[in-house]
């Protein structure tokens, strides 16, 4: 049984490990516990996991934007979604979106909005079997410091 959840400080080593499916770069695990006890002080960001017998299987993060347009309703953008191939078709995915779509509505969120790369075509299928768009056009740019 797959149980969606807040991921916590102990499951970062996990998390490390699933993002390198999502990413060819390595994530810092000390960058990523200095961020993770930022990030679970805010009331805005929600990293969730979907474990299967304790065993990390998908996350994704969802992060509350205030807005200033019409009826000033927040929105959800929704990020790195990943489920690991392990898992896939074990509605891993689709729990961790229904629940990301259950904070924003309880937040009362206007919409959630994702963006995914334009390679990623069963990420696509996916999306739009959960009744998402693609309805604008994403542009991303890198920022170098």
């Amino acid at each position: 049984m797959m149980d969606i959840r807040m991921l916590q400080a102990g499951d970062l080593s996990q998390l490390a490990v699933l993002y390198g499916e999502l990413v060819e770069e390595k994530s810092s695990p000390e960058a990523m516990r200095s961020t993770f006890e930022k990030m679970a002080s805010d009331e805005n960001y929600h990293l969730l996991g979907a474990f299967e017998n304790g065993r990390l299987a998908g996350s994704l993060m969802g992060v509350i934007c205030e807005d200033l347009i019409g009826e000033c309703r927040p929105f959800m953008v929704i990020e790195n979604v990943i489920v690991s191939e392990a898992f896939r078709g074990k509605k891993a995915g689709k729990l961790l979106m229904q629940e990301a779509e259950r904070i924003a509505r309880e937040r009362r969120c206007g919409y959630a909005l994702l963006v995914s790369s334009g390679f990623r075509k069963e990420a696509h299928a996916f999306y739009e079997s959960l009744g998402y768009t693609e309805d604008v056009r994403g542009f991303r740019r890198r920022l170098v410091l």
